[in-house]
């Protein structure tokens, strides 16, 4: 990853220090791949953010988890696991200043804006979308935790890195797809896009419910019925940020603001809340969960079974 690193990003200097907020990253450039941004600054943390992957992957599903360290976890642990594996995703970018990102005001670089949309977006997720996971797929933590909002902090953080993860992934299929598409009717391109982003969604949401499988400390009443069912649901968190995440400084002279960035992460979020519950609402849980199989975990307010 050092090696990497190092071709993607370039020291901070003081001559870059007084030209920074002087260039904007709405310069363009042409790229010879369909699967990169052509904005240099969104380019560079798409690729940061991907070369930073194998490290926390790494370390949680390939030394964590197969080692079974966690069982010598209690809650301090849990948290310094989720730091480590999410600050440095701030910290680099920060520190060591990418060539593309060089002379541009921090608030205007791609790295600082994804990073905002995902920690709105998870953030929301974690602290109210979780409880639909308790009430509707018959989900529990339990592991030594401190929590908000009976809530692991552990999984605020790790929820970061992850969905930064599935969103380049997605920002560059996207990319791709609509460059093989671009001969093609505008309503066919629309039907193709949108099968991708429900396709991408299920994949990845079932993925990762498979790949936290040997972590016994998150469970489900029914496992199967989570693979096949619940894994939709999960797919819903995505089929609505997919595309919306992509825009941000996807096209030339459309550089978004800060307060844009938030503006819209949330409004994704409470899209997604929506569905969600409109789901609860008309569909119900995915099985029939009884008192001692449903997690001990409390909901949302407006449960039926929160009733003050």
């Amino acid at each position: 990853m050092a090696a990497a690193m190092t071709q993607l990003q370039a020291p901070t200097t003081a001559s870059s220090s007084n030209r920074r907020g002087k260039r904007s990253s709405s310069s363009y450039s042409s790229t010879t791949s369909p699967w990169l941004a052509q904005n240099p600054s969104k380019r560079w943390g798409e690729l940061f953010f991907l070369l930073y992957t194998p490290f926390w992957l790494t370390l949680c599903l390939g030394i964590v988890v197969p080692f079974k360290l966690y069982e010598n976890f209690k809650e301090l642990e849990y948290l310094l696991l989720a730091l480590v594996s999410a600050v440095p995703s701030f910290l680099i970018p920060l520190l060591f200043v990418g060539k593309a990102d060089k002379g541009i005001s921090w608030k205007d670089r791609y790295w600082v804006k994804a990073s905002l949309w995902i920690v709105l977006f998870s953030y929301v997720g974690n602290y109210f979308w979780t409880h639909y996971f308790f009430t509707v797929l018959g989900a529990s933590y339990t592991f030594p935790s401190w929590r908000m909002n009976n809530v692991p902090h552990t999984t605020f953080l790790l929820t970061h890195v992850c969905f930064l993860f599935y969103h380049v992934t997605s920002n560059m299929t996207l990319r791709r797809l609509r460059y093989s598409l671009s001969h093609l009717p505008v309503k066919l391109r629309w039907l193709m896009e949108g099968v991708w982003i429900l396709s991408l969604s299920y994949f990845i949401a079932y993925l990762e419910t498979l790949a936290i499988s040997n972590f016994p400390y998150y469970d489900f009443a029914d496992r199967d019925a989570m693979y096949k069912v619940g894994s939709l649901f999960y797919a819903i968190y995505f089929i609505v940020s997919f595309p919306m995440f992509l825009r941000i400084d996807e096209k030339p002279g459309d550089e978004w603001r800060l307060p844009r960035v938030a503006v819209d992460a949330l409004g994704a979020a409470m899209l997604v809340t929506i569905i969600l519950d409109l789901w609860r609402i008309f569909l119900g849980p995915i099985i029939s969960i009884s008192e001692t199989k449903q997690c001990l975990q409390s909901g949302l307010p407006w449960f039926p079974e929160h009733k003050p």
